[in-house]
């Protein structure tokens, strides 16, 4: 027996280990992660609808707005012109479109009549202004649930005027004081008639309370095609002309414009307020595909431009060093020194 193999046997696995730890370079320690924040969605889109003019007619707003809800489209701004301020200042303060629908079947419009025989059987417009004061608990226009603009027409200067804080019920009576019909209205040192002179449908209004993406509904009264017999006939379709005209330039800067089919209902036909209610459903139904399709596409394109905007800037990746010790490369501008 060889006297050193038992030495050997102890020895062996020790050399062996000496071998590979020779061999076997250190592991670099673990690169740190940085952790991703998640990237926050882009604002909503605010949705405002636009109501416009058009007295007994302006029951159809009701209508749009019951088929917009239905459908999961919530406007969170509103403006209104005449007809449009009331709904609209009912709408803003909270009220659902089946609760103005039971206000418009239990609105008496004696109660809003307040017929002035010594400024020549014009309508006051007292009446109007506190009817809308008493559904809204006299509540001014700053502490509706939704931002409400009511637009006017200043006499003096026929500047448009858009009211968005004060007294609720004097704005709207501002707005629907029809010429030759209401008594113009005495605000501070300006006097004020109907907002549809200068903006049949206010979508500019919805633009300045910050809406993205406007909804406009018009229900004004289009000439009728035909030549008027009387020269009063004459000047009443010649103003409906003119108001024509004015109101299609604002409503071409509305992203969606519904027209309920009301030209039928006269201004003072209260009766066919459940008409009008049905025609404004059967409008908004008609382009809801419409409305949808664009609000995605302008969603769609927020989002892509909110992720570009923060999306992180990733440097350039190092580039292999040549045998002389140079990084080559447009993105280095040529030769760069290896570091």
């Amino acid at each position: 027996m060889n006297p050193l193999r038992p030495r050997l046997s102890w020895l062996l696995p020790l050399v062996l280990l000496a071998a590979c730890g020779g061999n076997t370079k250190p592991s670099p320690p673990p690169a740190a992660v940085t952790p991703v924040a998640p990237v926050p969605p882009p604002p909503p889109v605010k949705v405002g609808i636009a109501l416009g003019g058009g007295a007994a007619k302006g029951f159809a707003h009701i209508g749009v707005i019951k088929m917009l809800e239905a459908n999961g489209i919530q406007p969170v701004v509103v403006s209104g012109t005449s007809a449009g301020s009331v709904v609209g200042a009912l709408y803003a303060s909270g009220m659902d479109p089946f609760q103005m629908q039971k206000q418009a079947f239990a609105l008496d419009e004696t109660k809003i009549r307040d017929v002035r025989l010594f400024s020549g059987g014009l309508v006051q417009g007292q009446a109007l202004q506190d009817y809308v004061n008493d559904l809204l608990g006299k509540r001014p226009i700053e502490k509706l649930k939704k931002p409400f603009a009511a637009v006017a027409t200043q006499l003096e200067t026929g500047q448009r005027t858009v009211f968005v804080r004060g007294n609720v019920g004097q704005a709207v009576r501002a707005s629907s004081s029809i010429p030759g019909v209401f008594e113009p209205v005495v605000i501070g040192k300006s006097t004020y008639v109907d907002g549809g002179v200068v903006s049949p449908v206010p979508v500019d209004a919805a633009r300045q309370l910050g809406a993205d993406f406007v909804i406009a509904v018009d229900i004004s009264t289009k000439a009728p095609g035909t030549r008027p017999g009387s020269m009063l006939g004459i000047v009443n379709q010649s103003i409906t002309i003119m108001g024509q005209k004015l109101g299609e330039q604002e409503l071409a800067r509305a992203d969606i414009v519904i027209r309920p089919r009301v030209n039928e209902i006269g201004p003072a036909d209260f009766e066919q307020k459940n008409n009008a209610i049905l025609e404004g459903e059967r409008a908004a139904m008609a382009v809801m595909p419409q409305i949808r399709e664009k609000l995605q596409r302008l969603q769609r394109e927020r989002l892509a431009a909110h992720t570009a905007k923060i999306a992180p800037v990733v440097p350039p990746k190092p580039m292999d060093c040549d045998d002389e010790g140079f990084r080559l490369g447009k993105l280095w501008g040529g030769k760069k020194k290896c570091e």
